[in-house]
């Protein structure tokens, strides 16, 4: 069965909340990493899935793939979650 693009959409925001239990639960073996390399995994494991996820979206709908409320959702739930770990790392650290 192939994937549409909205369909891999939302598969990368279900990654992205996967991710983040699991950086959530393994967050003490990250007690002893600087700062910076600490921002670099975040970045990578929590803004990059959603990001890539959030252009999925805009390329479904550009394409127009059908079910377009099914891209909106994906691109929507990938851009908040993107947007608020950004948020976190320009702020918090």
């Amino acid at each position: 069965m192939k994937l549409s693009l909205a369909g891999r959409s939302l598969l990368l925001f279900g990654l992205s909340i996967a991710l983040l239990v699991a950086r959530t639960l393994f967050e003490s073996a990250l007690a002893g990493m600087p700062p910076g390399a600490e921002r670099l995994v975040t970045f990578l494991l929590l803004v990059l899935p959603a990001a890539i996820g959030t252009v999925l979206g805009v390329m479904s709908l550009v394409r127009k793939e059908g079910r377009a409320w099914l891209a909106v959702t994906g691109m929507a739930l990938n851009a908040l979650f993107a947007l608020f770990h950004i948020i976190i790392l320009l702020f918090a650290g």
